[in-house]
């Protein structure tokens, strides 16, 4: 087992941290014991780290599946910049790159190699070879059909346990649930793999939905006070992204469209301008944003509603990876729900993706807090509102539902947890429907229980119920709604529930509009040099330094080699890379800023001799310029000092000048002015000795 002092140090040489995210100490530690892994942790949350820093310190080449050419190479480029030696293999490198990768392998000088589940056949020689001491799968989800984005290259991956037995396998992805985890374990043959559930709180993100009316307006609102910022705007079809793109650039905004439908070669020049900060605005289909490791997406925007919250959950997750707030806003409408309805019932687990995309229609039209729900889905509890979200922004009216949710939970007991929701409501309202009556649910005794509620309030108060965590859905059986730890709290524990009035009418919202930013802070100075360094170096700007440590530099203002090695996000490499410009430039700035703060301090001295020059009194210039007396006399004596033509010994008696005269002589000449203050027993104001000392000093 690898020290702990190793593993800080290696984590801070390299990735510039100096202590570990949760969970990635665990992991990390698990992966060199030798053990499977399963790796459930949120877009942003540090996936990568988990094999990349074993891959540095273990003896052989660590394998990395990754689903797409240009995931692949964004995480080589920032291995490189690093001072990582890594590769990547697909087919579309020419036969001497590949064999000089081959060369590379075989001398063990790359820890780490890239390829795409098609793309295996081009390894097999390294797999013969037995130098493997782990095997990576990111995006993990794609192997199982449960998962929202399967893809049938990633189901061939079981056979690589059974070949490398020994070797341990770490599977990763951001979004799951516990059918699609447990499909991943089993399909991958590492049924005994440790699984590391990461929290899914996305804190810096806030959540907003709104209605899908008058969206491009929406969404210029949205815009305001956001120039330059990076976002992404996911649409449902191809027609939709080419439209908005083109209003957008109309509007004066930096905006691509991306979507299926271009050539190969256009979708790579988009997507690099936008890795590349070329263009702020992208306006794509789902099929954008895998393959972006950009960690200074600031917002996200879905013109249409998501299929599933998986899916939602991992594309608003592209915002703010370097945990800097970041925004979200989705659009829904009944429209989308219709055409996501239609997709579904032509797939091939339809009542699967039925049965999720109601789910997510029920998190669009939620009145509880958003962040709860989207936690709650993915298996994790918290008991407090997130206070991120526009419904806890504008919660709407609660009332006790302790009552209501008793009968709710009391009945999905007593159906022994076997049926949908639509038979819970039946059963609490007393339907009188065949499939109540043949199954003898009328002989329970929570059948009619809450008849005067209407099945529409009920569908929303099972629903509110779910979003808090004391039911659940089991997608993967047939969507039986079946109680949560929690429920024995309420059932047994008198633990109170409040519940949202569904009956009020919808909440009146404006869309969150961004504060403007300027343009003349540390911050946008040091993004600039870092987009001109990116471009010396054609790789992306955020691979060079993220917007955190970039923060983080205009907060602590870093002027040596030995401070700057402090910032978090700065290691040895980048250090010796990129140090000397960004100390130069923030040095420039503090001496800039210096500067203007003197020319200020310059031209209210220069008002002050000009009201002075016409003649008023203390009293009157310090009323006109809204300044204190005492500051006023401070101005006159620092332009007496400087040798203009200011009279000070009119604003003071000869009896006062020869008393501080005096007092200076006892007092030694103090530098400050408080022991002459003392000195006169508080019986001279500050303002007279100052004016006397300005003049006994030119005496002097």
């Amino acid at each position: 087992m690898v020290e702990e002092a190793k593993l800080i140090g290696t984590l801070k040489e390299y990735f510039g941290y100096d202590s570990f995210r949760p969970q990635q100490r665990e992991i990390i530690k698990a992966v060199f014991e030798g053990r499977d892994n399963l790796v459930i942790m949120p877009t942003g949350g540090g996936k990568s780290i988990c094999f990349q820093l074993p891959a540095i310190l273990l003896p052989g080449i660590t394998i990395v599946i990754s689903p797409l050419i240009a995931l692949m190479k964004d995480q080589v480029d920032g291995l490189t910049a690093n001072g990582i030696s890594a590769a990547f293999l697909n087919s579309s490198q020419k036969e001497q790159e590949q064999q000089e990768i081959f060369r590379k392998i075989e001398k063990n000088e790359i820890k780490l190699l890239y390829v795409a589940p098609e793309s295996l056949q081009y390894v097999d020689a390294v797999f013969s070879a037995g130098n493997i001491s782990l095997i990576a799968i990111d995006e993990a989800h794609c192997i199982s059909s449960w998962g929202h984005d399967f893809r049938p290259a990633y189901t061939q991956l079981g056979y690589l346990k059974n070949r490398h037995p020994e070797t341990p396998v770490i599977a990763l992805t951001a979004t799951a649930d516990k059918a699609t985890r447990q499909d991943i374990c089993d399909q991958l043959n590492i049924p005994h793999a440790t699984h590391h559930l990461s929290s899914f709180d996305r804190k810096n993100l806030s959540l907003e939905v709104r209605p899908g009316t008058k969206k491009f307006e929406q969404i210029l609102a949205f815009l305001k006070g956001r120039k330059s910022e990076s976002g992404i705007i996911y649409c449902l079809s191809r027609k939709n992204t080419e439209e908005l793109a083109t209003k957008l650039q109309e509007k004066g905004y930096k905006a691509e469209a991306y979507h299926a439908g271009l050539s190969h070669n256009e979708r790579i020049q988009i997507q690099e301008d936008f890795i590349n900060d070329s263009n702020d605005i992208i306006c794509a289909t789902i099929a954008f944003g895998m393959g972006i490791d950009k960690s200074n997406v600031r917002w996200v925007i879905h013109y249409n509603m998501p299929k599933n919250l998986e899916g939602y959950y991992q594309e608003i997750g592209r915002a703010g990876r370097d945990g800097l707030p970041s925004s979200t806003l989705l659009f829904h409408s009944y429209a989308d729900v219709v055409q996501l309805q239609k997709f579904a019932e032509g797939s091939g687990n339809a009542e699967i993706q039925l049965a999720k995309l109601e789910r997510m229609k029920q998190y669009s039209e939620a009145l509880s807090c958003r962040r709860r729900i989207l936690l709650s889905y993915f298996g994790e509890i918290i008991s407090e509102d997130c206070g991120n979200c526009d419904v806890c922004k504008n919660p709407p009216e609660f009332f006790d539902g302790t009552i209501l949710a008793q009968k709710a939970l009391s009945t999905v007991y007593r159906l022994k947890e076997q049926e949908p929701i639509s038979m819970v409501i039946d059963v609490l309202r007393g339907a009188q429907n065949a499939q109540v009556l043949e199954k003898g649910y009328q002989g329970l005794s929570t059948y009619g229980i809450a008849s005067d509620v209407s099945w529409r309030d009920w569908q929303q108060y099972i629903i509110q119920l779910i979003n808090q965590g004391y039911l659940e859905i089991a997608f993967h059986d047939q969507n039986k709604i079946r109680l949560t730890s929690l429920a024995k709290n309420v059932l047994f524990e008198q633990e109170k529930v409040s519940l949202a009035d569904v009956t009020q009418a919808e909440l009146k919202k404006q869309p969150v509009v961004a504060e403007k930013t300027s343009e003349n802070t540390l911050f946008e100075r040091l993004r600039k040099l870092r987009l001109e360094l990116s471009r010396e170096e054609d790789i992306p700007a955020y691979l060079i330094f993220n917007d955190a440590t970039l923060k983080e530099m205009e907060k602590e203002r870093p002027m040596t080699d030995e401070d700057f090695m402090q910032i978090s996000g700065v290691g040895r490499q980048k250090m010796q890379n990129y140090g000397y410009r960004f100390i130069k430039e923030i040095i420039a700035h503090s001496k800039e800023k210096r500067e203007k703060k003197t020319r200020k301090k310059g031209n209210t001295y220069k008002e002050t001799l000009r009201l002075y020059q016409e003649g008023m009194s203390i009293e009157e210039m310090a009323q006109a310029r809204n300044l204190a007396a005492t500051t006023i006399f401070s101005h006159l004596s620092k332009l007496y000092e400087s040798g203009e033509d200011v009279d000070l010994k009119k604003y003071i008696s000869e009896a006062d000048l020869e008393a501080v005269r005096k007092a200076q002589k006892e007092l030694d000449d103090p530098d400050a002015l408080k022991p002459y203050f003392e000195h006169f027993k508080e019986e001279m104001d500050y303002g007279t000795i100052r004016v006397a000392l300005t003049i006994l000093n030119k005496e002097n």
